[in-house]
This record gives C-alpha cells, sequence and structure tokens, in this order.
C-alpha cells in the first residue's frame, strides 16, 4: 500500500530529459512538505548570487529554468545586455517540479496546486536568502504561479510581471484542461494528440489562415496545416514526458489566489508593483480578464498597469513578438 505521507518520485525517460538533467548547470533544494520531499531545481544566470538586484522567472507548460544563453527560450529578453541584463542582475529560473527536465517525475501530482509550487519555489528563495528581488516573471502557468508567488510573500518583489495569464483558472481553461486530460488518458498517442489540440488554442485561426492559405503539402498530400500539427505533436513527445504534461495541465486548472479569501483582500498586503501583460487575441487567456483585474487593483489601491501585445497569433505572442515584450519591459530593468 502506498505510503500517504511519501510522494512517489521516479525518473524521467525520454533522452531529451535525461540529457537536460546532465547538462543543464541545475542546482537542487530538497524541501520538506506534509506529503514528503520534494526536491527544486534551477538555474542561475548572470551575477553570483549576493553582488546583484535578483530576478526570478517561472516558465510555462512545457518549459523550463534554460532561459537564456543559446538555446534559453527567453534569450532574445535575458542576456548580456539584453532588457534582462544578466551583466547587471542574477537571474533565478526555477523548474515547475514534475516537468521532468531535472530528470523528476512526480507519479502523486493531484496534491499539488499552483500554490503548493508557489509556496516551495518561495521556501527555496528563503534557504537561499534571498530575501528581497527586483522582479517577479512567468509566463502563462508560470504567471499563474508568480501570482501565487507575491499573494503569500507581499513583500518579496519590488515588480511582479504576469504575463499572458491570470490570477485564477477560469471555467474555459478548466474545461480545456479537462479535454486535455481525457486525451491524455484515453489516446493511443497520448503526449502528440494532446499538444495537437493544444496548439489550435495558442494560436488563432487568422495566424494559421495567413501562414499555410489552405496550402497542401505536396508530398505528405496533406493540408500545411496538419502536417505542421503533426510536427509539434511528434516534436513534443521527443522532450516531454506523459506525466510531466499531466501534472503541468493539472498545474494550469488549479491556480486560484483567492481561493481561500476575496481577491481584493488578498491583494491589499501586496507591495509590488503590478504589470499585467495581455494579448489582444489570446483566446486561452484572455485579455479581458487582466482588465478586470486592473479595476480591481486600482480600487485595492495598488501601483498597477496593464500592457497589451497587439499579434495575430495569439496566446503564443509572449514567445514571439519579443520586440514589444522588450518595450514594455525596458522601463522596469534601467
Amino acid at each position: 500500500m502506498k505510503n500517504k505521507n511519501k510522494l512517489t518520485v521516479t525518473q524521467a525517460t525520454t533522452s531529451v530529459s535525461i540529457e537536460s538533467a546532465r547538462s543543464l548547470n541545475l542546482y537542487y533544494q530538497p524541501i520538506l512538505t506534509g506529503e514528503g520531499v520534494v526536491s527544486i531545481s534551477y538555474q542561475i544566470f548572470g551575477q553570483p548570487l549576493y553582488t546583484a538586484p535578483v530576478v526570478v522567472v517561472v516558465h510555462a507548460l512545457t518549459g523550463n529554468s534554460n532561459v537564456a544563453g543559446k538555446t534559453g527560450w527567453w534569450s532574445s529578453l535575458i542576456g548580456a545586455q539584453h532588457t534582462i541584463d544578466t551583466d547587471k542582475m542574477t537571474v533565478i529560473s526555477f523548474n515547475i517540479p514534475g516537468n521532468g527536465y531535472d530528470g523528476l517525475l512526480i507519479e502523486d501530482y493531484q496534491c499539488f496546486t499552483a500554490k503548493k509550487v508557489a509556496f516551495l519555489f518561495i521556501r527555496t528563495l528563503e534557504i537561499l536568502h534571498v530575501k528581497s528581488i527586483h522582479a517577479l516573471l512567468g509566463g502563462s502557468l508560470g504567471g499563474g504561479i508568480v501570482w501565487e508567488m507575491a499573494a503569500l510573500a507581499p513583500k518579496l518583489a519590488k515588480y511582479l510581471i504576469p504575463i499572458a495569464t491570470d490570477w485564477k483558472s477560469t471555467d474555459w481553461i478548466i474545461g480545456h484542461n479537462r479535454v486535455q486530460e481525457q486525451i491524455l488518458q484515453n489516446s493511443i498517442r497520448p503526449l502528440q494528440d494532446a499538444r495537437m489540440m493544444a496548439m489550435l488554442f495558442y494560436r488563432t485561426p487568422q495566424s494559421l489562415g495567413r501562414r499555410f492559405k489552405r496550402s497542401k503539402n505536396s508530398i505528405k498530400q496533406q493540408f500545411e496545416v496538419a502536417v505542421w500539427l503533426d510536427y509539434h505533436g511528434k516534436r513534443l513527445t521527443e522532450r516531454f514526458e506523459l506525466l510531466a504534461y499531466k501534472m503541468m495541465n493539472h498545474l494550469l486548472s488549479h491556480i486560484d489566489v483567492a481561493k481561500d479569501d476575496s481577491f481584493e483582500n488578498v491583494m491589499a498586503p501586496v507591495q509590488s508593483e503590478i504589470i499585467q501583460i495581455g494579448i489582444d487575441t489570446d483566446i486561452f487567456f484572455v485579455s479581458q480578464e487582466n482588465i478586470k483585474t486592473k479595476v480591481i487593483l486600482d480600487k485595492v489601491g495598488i501601483r498597477n498597469h496593464y500592457f497589451e501585445i497587439n499579434s495575430i497569433h495569439g496566446h503564443d505572442a509572449f514567445l514571439m513578438e519579443f520586440e514589444q515584450l522588450d518595450r514594455i519591459l525596458a522601463p522596469f530593468f534601467l
């Protein structure tokens, strides 16, 4: 019988996950929780700890801690002489536990929420004696986690920057993730099929229409959009684990800063200046919810801003429209 007070942690099996754990120069911090020990992995970019202002970054659903350098997924923003300048700052980038990129998966993922992950990240910062940070950033799922971190540690960050996200899982997000869960549980190609379906929510009809124009692939005798979806589905199976996807999908449905109180009351103690960044065409985390949040923050008296990326590409624009994102973020990293 499984010990309810001990998490079941397994080793990642994909070659990319194993290689990532070996090559990403990860640090590991074990954290004791009520369910057992959770190992939090992270990377540090730029200046040594305690010598420069600290920026903390949390990745999106299938991302990882590798935000800078030649293969970094946010290297257009984070690096030497970039907006988040690693010549002047220390960047701590966390892996969400169970994402597999540190070689570890969590079978008991249902006992986790975005708030619990936020607690684990804050606890890691405490152990590292990082008492204040310049900015706390996250995109999509990572953005939901940084909202939770701000609620748990209201004095931690000078700037809170949630991007293409929300402080709650809306009914739309929960419904999407329920379909994802069914695909992950029942499909004969669970990772591939779930990814293909999700990609349609990460882009827009206009984005795909402009790119493919209903053209066909002459070799495969398929519409190019189908070939593109197949590619993204197969590509994910090469770099991600089924159990990791199940856990990240679960977390995405369990973002709720206001679970135990009203959003107004939870946010009232927050001393961070909040910079929400939405996307005008996002059909996943819709920008209308960000605008509603700004109204509430204004009412509570928290200094805040709402900026909007204008893009045809929808949710994924925060990973594509780097020039716009750079212009928005630059004033907060002078």
